[in-house]
């Protein structure tokens, strides 16, 4: 694989860490604007709800490409030229999807949504090179929790803005964030000098050869794959869940519930010191462990609200913490190829966001929230012990 020079550290006081925190969730909300509308999209052009969920996935689709494609770039050119130019193609196609007059059209203009809202994550590696290397856990955490946020707060404003102004101007308002982030990014980040290196397409085959040549990466990039999965399954099942005859919740009280995981965002915001002072492995069995408690509080949620706030809590809290510790111990494994590293966790990141998504749909139809609530307790009990493997390795 070729090797690029690796930067030279540079102090935490060089990083504008609330820009990059803020730009972080303004991206990556992009592609949870839609998760309550499910319902209300359905209604508008007569669909099921379960195949509204289709819009999910291929938003979940089209980012794992657009990381695939674009985040790698970030070793090889200036990273604030790169995330100014991604967030302004961002909104256009944000636009698009406000305009749709079909559902196949907004399907098509969902995934270019997500194979463009990739600035995010070239954010988060960018941090990684700014940041002193004792303090480098501490920053990753602020910054990914800013991508964290950006989720939860997605599904809870949409929720509100749609039952206010309808679910289009939702992606109108998208829209103009992105272009005002843009020009933030551009007028307030350091400029990142691009590196000499290999050609595009040299640079895309470098990723899987890292990934070859890396089996901590394949084992952090495994555990954010299963996370995911069983994150998307849990959020995807419970909009399914919440737009049902038994809570026929309007949208913005969906909202409302998903803004319930900023708890969570606080929590795990923690989880980077904890790499820093060495504890990351114990930390992530950890988390495991708190997803599984909250996987098993999902199965007296179908008829009982309670048990599914304490469910969204739970489950955000753990699934937060192992994001910041996952993709914190893959950045710091190879310095001179942070962004190919952060393709390969994010991509398979977000493949398992995707499968997640796909799931909670099949799921949903074979047995309702019980098969859910089986199959996600199921999958975090046998990677809280895959966890344990590892730990006591």
């Amino acid at each position: 694989m070729p090797r690029l020079p690796s930067p030279a550290p540079r102090q935490t006081g060089d990083l504008p860490t609330r820009l990059f925190a803020i730009a972080c969730g303004v991206a990556v909300a992009n592609l949870y604007y839609v998760q309550p509308l499910l319902a209300v999209i359905a209604r508008g052009f007569d669909l099921t709800a379960a195949t509204a969920s289709l819009l999910l996935f291929c938003s979940q689709i089209g980012y794992a490409a657009g990381i695939l494609l674009f985040v790698p770039l970030g070793d090889v050119r200036d990273r604030r030229r790169l995330v100014g130019s991604m967030m302004g193609i961002a909104a256009a196609a944000l636009l698009l999807c406000a305009l749709a007059p079909s559902f196949d059209l907004l399907l098509i203009s969902i995934f270019l949504v997500g194979l463009t809202t990739v600035s995010g994550q070239i954010l988060v590696a960018f941090t990684a090179d700014l940041s002193a290397e004792d303090s480098r856990g501490r920053a990753l955490g602020t910054v990914v929790s800013g991508l964290l946020t950006g989720i939860l707060a997605a599904r809870a404003a949409s929720g509100l803005i749609a039952d206010a102004l309808g679910w289009r101007a939702v992606f109108l308002i998208a829209t103009t964030l992105n272009l005002l982030l843009a020009v933030l990014i551009w007028r307030g980040a350091p400029r990142s000098s691009g590196r000499r290196g290999p050609g595009y397409r040299a640079l895309l085959r470098s990723v899987p050869a890292l990934v070859r040549a890396q089996p901590p990466l394949r084992r952090v990039m495994a555990f954010g794959f299963v996370s995911m999965a069983a994150f998307n399954l849990f959020w995807t099942a419970t909009t399914l869940l919440l737009s049902s005859p038994h809570y026929h919740f309007t949208p913005g009280e969906i909202g409302a519930l998903s803004a319930l995981g900023l708890v969570g965002t606080t929590v795990a915001r923690r989880a980077g010191r904890l790499h820093d002072s060495g504890r990351s492995t114990l930390a992530s069995t950890a988390a495991w462990a708190v997803m599984l408690t909250g996987w098993l509080a999902c199965i007296p949620a179908g008829s009982s609200l309670g048990w599914l706030i304490a469910a969204v809590v739970v489950i955000d809290v753990g699934t937060q913490g192992q994001r910041i510790l996952n993709q914190t111990r893959a950045l710091t494994l190879t310095p001179s190829a942070r962004s190919r590293a952060n393709t390969a966790y994010t991509s398979g990141n977000f493949l398992g966001a995707a499968t997640g998504s796909l799931a909670a749909m099949l799921l949903w139809r074979a047995g309702g929230w019980t098969a859910v609530a089986a199959a996600g307790s199921a999958t975090c009990l046998l990677a809280l012990g895959a966890s344990l493997r590892t730990d006591r390795a």
